[in-house]
């Protein structure tokens, strides 16, 4: 059974597309205040994220997430937004937040799954992808897998059946009251990564550097370009 063990890392990196780092667009529409409160309101009932702060999520709610603290809503995001199929550590329920403990771990991670994107699409040539690191901290105690449990639950296809066993381990954790665990990159094996289960514990979120991810469909490069700091 995974074990726990303190984890001290600063500076952890996440990258997340640039759009989602942008302000709202409905802030910069150049609308009369009743017409952007009206359409404000409507995003909110649409937006899982803000359904969730206004306690709509029964797997998450404003009690756990974040609130009045720089980048709230970016940290509130990777809970709330779980996906279909969830993640290797999260189910389609709730999400998780995920980060490598290098910059080269994450490159690797966000690269499998565009790759996956432009195969699963069928899309050919290079396309660019831009994506703003996010940094943060952590402090606490996290588990660790076992070694049957690198075995089951670091699986790396076929997508999403490989995510079988970890999320299974994962919900009982989170259940169980578990931080979250720190474990090997699948996509990069010398790399590192923490899947946080408690928004709380994602300490001092703030944005890091800009970059740009060139990758070429069929292939396995994936050529990093910083943009900015």
């Amino acid at each position: 059974m995974a074990r726990l063990a303190q984890f001290d890392q600063a500076g952890t990196h996440r990258l997340i597309p640039a759009k989602y780092g942008a302000e709202s667009v409905l802030r910069s529409l150049p609308l009369p205040p009743n017409v952007l409160a009206d359409l404000s309101e409507l995003d909110a009932a649409t937006n899982e994220r803000k359904i969730a702060e206004n306690g709509g999520n029964s797997a998450i709610g404003p009690g756990e997430l974040l609130l009045g603290v720089p980048e709230a809503h970016i940290v509130n995001a990777a809970f709330t937004h779980p996906g279909p199929f969830g993640g290797r550590f999260h189910s389609s329920r709730r999400g998780a937040w995920y980060a490598g403990l290098e910059i080269e771990t994450s490159i690797a991670e966000v690269g499998f799954h565009r790759r996956r994107f432009l195969a699963d699409g069928r899309i050919q040539g290079q396309h660019a992808f831009e994506y703003i690191d996010f940094l943060a901290d952590f402090s606490g105690e996290f588990h660790t897998l076992e070694a049957a449990e690198l075995e089951s639950c670091l699986q790396p296809d076929p997508f999403p059946e490989c995510y079988g066993a970890s999320q299974a381990l994962a919900n009982k954790l989170l259940f169980e009251g578990s931080n979250g665990i720190v474990y090997t990159s699948v996509r990069r094996h010398s790399g590192r990564c923490i899947a946080c289960f408690r928004p709380a514990l994602v300490f001092h979120p703030r944005r890091g550097q800009k970059y740009r991810l060139s990758i070429e469909a069929g292939t396995d490069a994936v050529i990093s370009e910083v943009l900015s700091t």
